[in-house]
């Protein structure tokens, strides 16, 4: 069976498939919404590359935005969800 085409409460009952608990509801986001954090990942990923060239290019730079080459290269290494 394709697995786009099954309903909702049957993949729910395959095995290995998780559960949503009571507790979370399903979250609906605005247009406007969405659009803000797809710009934020976008803002961030955008960051994290600049500053790995200036790791890179400039390394003298880091420690006159006062940050150790340990704290770059954690902030590179985060994926871009991620704050």
């Amino acid at each position: 069976m394709n697995d786009t085409l099954a309903s909702a409460p049957h993949q729910a009952a395959r095995p290995g498939t998780p559960e949503r608990p009571a507790e979370m509801p399903r979250r609906h986001y605005s247009l406007a919404t969405l659009r803000s954090i797809i710009a934020a990942w976008g803002e961030r990923k955008r960051f994290r590359w600049e500053l790995e060239q200036m790791s890179k290019d400039n390394p003298h730079l880091i420690d006159d935005i006062g940050l150790t080459r340990r704290q770059v290269e954690a902030e590179i290494a985060k994926p871009f969800w991620r704050r």
